[in-house]
């Protein structure tokens, strides 16, 4: 009997009792779990003043974190240790690199600010999400287009490390604005979905 690639991926499962959401070793995973190491590699390259190398390392922090997306959606990877790994990953690796950049950029502090208060507060409601609907939700556009941003004001101040203090600004506000965005957009869908609508 044949079966198609989709089909015999429902056979494994069947057959092994293991639902493709409740996998832990993946690829993709695994993947998020590399990012985590990279963290205190760029730490320290960072206050060594080597920000080449950081931006360098911060890069392919990024392009893994594109990867493992891509290869969870592409090849059906997807699971529910990811959606709460991958995430974990991204916020770690932003908020290190913030504090980082504030001992050179003192106006980032409002970037970790904003970025700490976000996440306790998506930490919270989406706990009480997960308990209510038992199910964990993806990042949403308004979500994706914070993280851009936000990687793009982190590579221009490792990068460009003579920046000119009004373009610094104007980066950090842009930034500052869109994570305060997403965070409002966050919040109302995450109310709604606890009461019910």
């Amino acid at each position: 009997m044949q079966y198609t690639l989709h089909q015999r991926k429902d056979h494994i499962v069947m057959k092994n009792n293991i639902q493709p959401e409740n996998r832990v070793l993946t690829i993709p995973n695994l993947l998020s779990a590399f990012r985590l190491l990279l963290i205190p590699l760029f730490v320290w390259l960072y206050l060594q003043e080597k920000y080449f190398c950081t931006g360098l390392v911060l890069l392919i922090s990024g392009i893994t974190d594109i990867t493992d997306g891509f290869i969870a959606r592409r090849f059906h990877m997807v699971s529910n240790v990811g959606k709460v790994l991958d995430p974990v990953a991204d916020k770690l690796t932003q908020i290190s690199m913030l504090i980082c950049l504030v001992t050179r950029y003192p106006l980032m502090l409002i970037l970790v600010v904003i970025m700490i208060f976000k996440e306790l507060f998506m930490s919270i409601s989406g706990l009480l999400v997960i308990h209510k609907t038992k199910t964990v939700f993806s990042a949403d556009w308004h979500g994706k287009a914070a993280t851009f941003l936000l990687y793009i004001t982190m590579f221009a101040h490792v990068f460009w490390v003579h920046i000119p203090m009004i373009a610094s600004d104007i980066l950090i506000v842009a930034c500052a604005v869109m994570l305060a965005i997403s965070l409002l957009l966050y919040g109302i869908h995450h109310i709604k979905t606890l009461r019910g609508r």
